[in-house]
Parts: C-alpha cells; sequence; structure tokens
C-alpha cells in the first residue's frame, strides 16, 4: 500500500494533512484494514479542543473498539457527520475519509510526525515483513 506523501503519520495509525493553520484527520488504510468492518464512529463535537497524543473518538468494528488519538493539537472545526450514517467509508477510502478538521494550535506538531515512507517501514516492521 502506497500511503499518500501529502500528509504525516502517527504510529497510533492516524494521519493529519496540515493546510496552512488548519488539518484534516483520519485513520489509515493499515487501521481500518486490521480494525475489519467499521460499524459506529465516535467523534468529538466542533469546537471541542483536541491534545497532540491524547485520545479523541474511537472506531468500533466487528472485532473491537479502537481508540483515536490527536496527532495534533487544535480546536475542532468540523466533523464528518457522514460517517454516522456510513461509518464503512472508512473502509472503502481511509485516506480519503477524514474525520475531523481542526485548527492547529501548533503547525510545528505536524513536521515532527511520520512521512508516508517511514509510516509505510513502521507498518512492514509491525507486521512482520
Amino acid at each position: 500500500m502506497a500511503y499518500p506523501a501529502d500528509r504525516k503519520y502517527t504510529k497510533e495509525h492516524e494521519w493529519v494533512m496540515a493546510d496552512g493553520g488548519s488539518a484534516s484527520i483520519g485513520i489509515t488504510h493499515y487501521a481500518q484494514e486490521s480494525l475489519g468492518d467499521i460499524v459506529f464512529v465516535d467523534l468529538p463535537k466542533v469546537g471541542s479542543e483536541i491534545t497532540a497524543g491524547k485520545m479523541f473518538g474511537s472506531v468500533e468494528s466487528v472485532k473491537a473498539v479502537s481508540d483515536l488519538y490527536a496527532p495534533a493539537s487544535g480546536t475542532v472545526t468540523a466533523v464528518n457527520d457522514s460517517l454516522a450514517t456510513t461509518p464503512e467509508a472508512v473502509n472503502k477510502d481511509a485516506h480519503g475519509s477524514w474525520m475531523l478538521k481542526i485548527t492547529l494550535k501548533d503547525a510545528g506538531e505536524v513536521s515532527a510526525l511520520l512521512s508516508a515512507a517511514d509510516y509505510e517501514k513502521f507498518v512492514a516492521e509491525e507486521a512482520g515483513k
């Protein structure tokens, strides 16, 4: 799987795509594949503050419930409401299905995350390949 180079990644399998002072956040293809069929996504409300490295929501699949961790700190400006009725969209296109949009508190947090190439290496090591 080639991961989009226009975003940064965490070791908890979230991606963040920054655009100036704002960013979109979602989970990676590897995460959705590991989870299996996603049946529910629990996300914070618009206006909530999220903190890098801290839990901001969860994803429930037929296998398990997994916590979501913020790749960067900021204020939630939008939530992908369509995931409430079609959570399986994350399975179909994990990198096209953003979960949150935030105003970044510190854009430097994003640059400290893994590049697509580094994330691919991390996933390969984690998968034992």
